[in-house]
């Protein structure tokens, strides 16, 4: 069967495109039009039949795995609001970044937005379908500058929420370097311990046929288990990983693993405290930037990256739709500290709550300093305690034994 390749516009006049299996192109115009769809252009794919064998794109392939890093972005944001400030047509400030961009996968993305904007649709509306890419907040606040003649400044704004972002996310990484690096290399050392180490020493214990210590016959039947049923550890752990994966990608599995992972000691409350500096961060720019305040939180909601507390968020925009104020839902969801209910307060009856969320994310910005200072305090403690025991362990399991190899050698045992 023939396909066939088309364009149309929706009800709304946002432009779609597509392929499409049908006898005739008569059929096809049809078919949009069952959709709602409004035909643009529609022609026939060269060589398009249906269960025709093709060649695998492994270029297509990879693109999936391929995402737009933070910096990228920030790039973006900053020429855009530097060529929009300017006065540059928005399409031939696409035009010129598509080009200079070092990510293929952006400058395939603006071409695409490049596309929709000469087919009459508006820059947030062309940016929509790359939610991968442009979150539904970044689209958003998009639309609110288009909406406001303020599209330089939400560029701006929006660049500077991306480096704080990027800031946090360093830190973090930062802190957690230390204690993942040693993590690792005592894994190494307890995987080439039981099936390097052990097995040499046991086979020489073995034959002086002495009483092995308690540790050294930890040791042994450690490695022992290790060189017989380590492979069925591993596959244990790879379908765990897998299961667990699996149940996380549910609703409800996402939800309670974000509720449960917030309470993790030591790194719990730092993951509050980054969400909650989003939160804040991203409410004040929504709010600067004009939305209402149901709208906006309903988009920090989504852009919080955890189900627990975006839940948490949706419930204070459903409490605000019934006539609540947002002191009272902020107090009832719990997530919030006194002093943060206050700011929200007195922000709520001045007006100015844009500007007191602001200071509000810079107190979370400040906690999340002092906590990242106390997790790599209280990690490596526990990290060196643990590397202590472990080497504990080994010299008293390999050279007891060997302590008395002297003896057992002049048969005095």
């Amino acid at each position: 069967m023939p396909r066939f390749s088309y364009r149309a516009r929706t009800q709304q006049g946002e432009l779609t495109e597509g392929v499409y299996d049908a006898a005739t192109l008569e059929n096809v115009a049809n078919e949009l039009a069952r959709q709602g769809l409004i035909p643009v252009r529609i022609e026939p794919v060269s060589g398009g039949l249906v269960g025709a064998s093709s060649a695998i794109d492994f270029k297509e392939i990879t693109k999936r795995w391929q995402k737009v890093g933070l910096d990228e972005l920030i790039i973006f944001c900053r020429q855009m609001h530097a060529l929009s400030k300017a006065g540059v047509p928005i399409i031939s400030a696409l035009a010129g970044l598509r080009a200079s961009t070092h990510s293929e996968l952006l400058a395939e993305t603006l071409t695409d937005v490049t596309r929709r904007l000469e087919g009459g649709v508006s820059l947030g509306v062309a940016m929509r379908p790359h939610s991968k890419i442009f979150d539904h907040l970044f689209v958003a606040m998009v639309m609110v500058g288009e909406n406001t003649g303020r599209l330089d400044d939400v560029f701006e704004q929006l660049a500077a929420n991306l480096e704080l972002e990027r800031e946090t996310r360093k830190r973090v990484t930062q802190a957690l370097r230390y204690p993942m690096i040693v993590v690792a290399a005592i894994l190494t050392a307890i995987l080439v311990i039981n099936y390097y180490v052990i097995p040499a020493f046991s086979s020489v214990f073995a034959k002086f046929g002495a009483e092995l210590p308690v540790p050294t016959k930890i040791l042994v039947a450690s490695s022992n288990f290790m060189l017989n049923y380590g492979w069925l550890v591993l596959g244990g752990a790879v379908l765990l990983v897998y299961g667990f994966l699996h149940w996380k990608k549910t609703p409800e599995g996402n939800y309670h693993w974000d509720r449960w992972k917030l309470k993790i000691p030591i790194v719990g409350p730092l993951l509050n405290l980054v969400a909650l500096s989003r939160f804040a961060r991203n409410f004040a720019m929504m709010i600067r930037g004009g939305l209402p305040i149901t709208q906006a939180l309903g988009l920090v909601a989504e852009s919080l990256d955890n189900g627990y507390l975006g839940k948490a968020i949706a419930d204070m925009r459903t409490g605000i739709e019934r006539g609540d104020t947002l002191l009272r839902t902020a107090t009832a969801t719990g997530l919030f500290s006194p002093l943060i209910i206050q700011m929200l307060s007195v922000g709520e009856e001045t007006g100015n709550m844009d500007h007191l969320l602001t200071n509000v994310a810079d107190f979370y910005d400040q906690e999340v300093e002092y906590a990242l200072k106390r997790l790599a305090e209280a990690i490596e403690p526990i990290l060196l305690v643990f590397m202590g025991i472990m080497v504990l362990v080994l010299a008293l399991g390999v050279f007891l034994p060997m302590w008395d190899l002297s003896s057992v050698a002049l048969g005095k045992h």
